[in-house]
């Protein structure tokens, strides 16, 4: 059977674990990895493949994995998928997947390829979970209460602000879905912590949480990238109530949205022109084999 080609789009935490994570699908080849410095200072773990500052540059690429900042997912896939290339992205601000959806639908549907985006493991895996539970309880309530954990996406957003030279958004769960947000930042020379703790403050990132902003000397010393979820809906099946259902896991935190990627890369290629969440695609498609072998060892 014909591998799948997938390039990896960007080098970060997720960039390096996607890697892993395909070069440990024997359904995959890795057509190469874009990153925006190209080839120079290639780091020695990436020598058997084509390092690119471009997607163009690149032959025979099936699918795109976009290991990139949230905030340039649509760029990236509005401009790899008027080339013909299949993407997926963990575009994780939940607000604004309705659009972005939309918007890319148009996309793929005229250039007859695929995107799934918002796929990694919230929104993403997660919200399989939280729509199976609520197919099971039709009334009732759901919570979903991460952490304790480093979030890469928040994490990210306080290393975009001025002054901040590294930085760790942490995610304390409160119960009842509500949660604290605890940033350690390491600051540029001269930078004032009133000054940064003030914009992180503002950004929609965060405005909807309870945020705590710390200087710290080095933020590789206050790292781990150990994050999970407990899920909880309590609710009705029929008329019957007090249904209560739950879900929990403790993850590495890139190494899970690396493999969801892959997962969701390959289901891409199983499906009609268009754009796509986790919770519209089959499941069976995420996983590699034959579907009446799946079907017979989990059924």
């Amino acid at each position: 059977m014909k591998k799948i080609r997938a390039a990896v789009v960007g080098y970060g935490n997720i960039g390096k674990f996607t890697i892993e994570a395909l070069e440990a699908s024997s359904d995959f080849e890795i057509a190469g990895v874009v990153r925006r410095h190209g080839a120079d200072n290639k780091p020695s773990e990436l020598a058997a493949y084509d390092v690119v500052k471009d997607i163009s540059e690149l032959k025979d690429v099936d699918v795109a994995i976009l290991a990139t900042p949230t905030r340039s997912c649509e760029e990236y896939a509005e401009k790899i998928t008027a080339l013909g290339i299949n993407t997926v992205d963990s575009f994780d601000i939940h607000t604004n997947i309705r659009g972005y959806r939309e918007r890319q639908m148009e996309r793929n549907k005229k250039s007859g390829t695929v995107s799934v985006i918002a796929a990694g493991w919230d929104p993403g895996s997660d919200s399989i979970v939280r729509t199976l539970m609520q197919s099971l309880a039709p009334k009732g309530l759901s919570y979903t209460n991460f952490g304790p954990g480093m979030s890469m996406g928040h994490s990210v957003c306080v290393r975009s602000k001025a002054g901040v030279k590294d930085a760790l958004s942490m995610t304390i769960p409160l119960g009842e879905g509500i949660h604290r947000r605890m940033v350690y930042v390491e600051l540029e020379e001269g930078a004032k912590l009133d000054e940064v703790t003030a914009a992180i403050k503002a950004d929609p990132y965060f405005a909807s949480d309870e945020t705590h902003v710390f200087q710290v000397e080095s933020v590789d010393d206050v790292k781990d990238m150990g994050h999970g979820v407990h899920l909880v809906r309590k609710g009705v099946s029929g008329k019957t109530q007090n249904q209560r259902l739950e879900f929990n896991m403790s993850i590495n935190n890139p190494a899970l949205t690396a493999q969801v990627l892959v997962n969701v890369a390959r289901a891409s290629m199983r499906q009609q022109p268009g754009c796509y969440t986790m919770i519209e695609l089959p499941v069976i498609d995420m996983l590699p084999g034959e579907r009446a072998d799946i079907i017979e060892h989990l059924v």
